[in-house]
């Protein structure tokens, strides 16, 4: 009956009226639909058991054995009862040739297979409820759980620390006394020694891959190898930074990656006006930018705002379309390294000497108390 119960879905004929079913999320195989039906038969008989076992723990006339007789036939009789009318449900969901399709057959055997288990659950807890009330285990275990032994976090400190408990401390008490102090003779705890057996063992591991078999870098290669990544890294941050200089953050440099690109960019852009080694001659359009005297100033900051932004009044360009700010600032830095190195045809001096000079503060003049601000920059100009 069980067995033409479940099987009873995969044969109906009725056609139904209407099916509009959609396209199925997976291709199903008689392998999984004969898979959900032994399932559902081996829970079946595992319902039935259940309920033979509730009837004979209920005894003869016992409430429990009314109980479990009408709990156990209703259990059993409502999976039937679905079985029995998935005739009926089939007819809305038929595949070709009128039969219930494979895909729904599976989902409803898998919602027939939970709702088994559901079941099975329940029986095993009116199982668990019937031997606790025909053994009297409830009452039982209310004498007991007063005597209740260590948490198992109370038995991993115990672990850890080998602690002694205060009744036994009398056991382990030294014959010694400095002032009333008396002391126990606790063992190590186990954490320690086992923390210190890792650092013997660390330290075998260390010695053979350093110092044996050198696979290890020692203190001096690793901080040797740490110093040559920090200007790797340092390199690396001036570049983004040169990238984003500007006239009011430029620094004078001697560097010579930048001494070298500036004189590159110079070569190719600023010697028709200031000559091949820019101290112009008396024909040259640009003034002798090798001597200390300028017209616009000097210094790394008035040298880059003179090339970046020009002096379009007497012939300078502006380069800053055509020049990236690193190059404005290598080609600054190139010029103020050819100070003094002027050939004997230079062009004679234009402008005013420049002289960068740090004039501190006299606050022995100051007649409150804001500190005077430091000279950046003094012109002088020479008669």
């Amino acid at each position: 009956m069980l067995l033409a119960g479940i099987a009873a879905p995969l044969f109906a004929q009725e056609p139904a009226a209407t099916a509009v079913v959609g396209e199925p999320l997976f291709t199903v195989d008689n392998t999984s639909i004969y898979a959900l039906v032994a399932l559902a038969v081996v829970q079946a008989v595992f319902i039935f058991s259940l309920s033979s076992i509730m009837r004979t723990l209920g005894g003869p006339g016992g409430w429990a054995k009314q109980l479990a007789r009408k709990t156990g036939r209703g259990l059993v009789l409502i999976p039937l009862l679905l079985l029995a009318s998935s005739d009926a449900q089939a007819q809305a969901y038929q595949g070709d040739g009128g039969t219930i399709s494979a895909y729904h057959t599976y989902w409803f055997l898998i919602a027939l297979n939970l709702f088994l288990f559901v079941v099975i659950l329940v029986q095993v807890n009116l199982v668990k409820g019937i031997t606790r009330a025909v053994t009297g285990a409830d009452e039982v275990s209310s004498e007991t759980a007063a005597v209740t032994g260590p948490t198992w976090e109370q038995r991993l400190m115990q672990r850890f620390t080998r602690q002694v408990s205060i009744e036994k401390e009398q056991d382990i008490l030294m014959h010694h006394e400095y002032d009333g102090i008396r002391e126990l003779d606790n063992v190590l705890p186990p954490w320690w020694v086992w923390l210190f057996y890792g650092t013997i063992i660390w330290s075998v591991v260390y010695l053979v891959n350093v110092h044996v078999i050198d696979i290890w870098p020692d203190q001096r290669t690793e901080y040797t190898n740490e110093m040559a990544k920090a200007k790797e890294d340092i390199a690396i941050y001036t570049a983004k930074l040169g990238a984003s200089v500007d006239e009011n953050t430029i620094v004078a440099s001697t560097d010579p990656g930048m001494i070298a690109s500036g004189k590159a960019v110079f070569t190719q852009y600023c010697t028709p006006c200031h000559g091949a080694d820019a101290a112009g001659s008396e024909t040259s359009v640009g003034p002798n930018l090798t001597d200390n005297h300028w017209l616009h100033g000097g210094g790394a900051k008035n040298i880059f705002r003179t090339i970046k932004y020009g002096v379009p009044e007497k012939g300078m360009i502006s380069w800053k379309t055509q020049l990236k700010p690193a190059e404005i600032a290598a080609v600054a830095n190139y010029i103020l390294s050819l100070q003094g190195k002027g050939s004997p045809t230079q062009k004679a001096p234009q402008g005013d000497v420049w002289t960068d000079v740090t004039v501190p503060a006299d606050t022995a003049k100051q007649t409150n108390d804001t500190p005077a601000p430091l000279a950046d920059t003094l012109r002088v100009a020479v008669n």
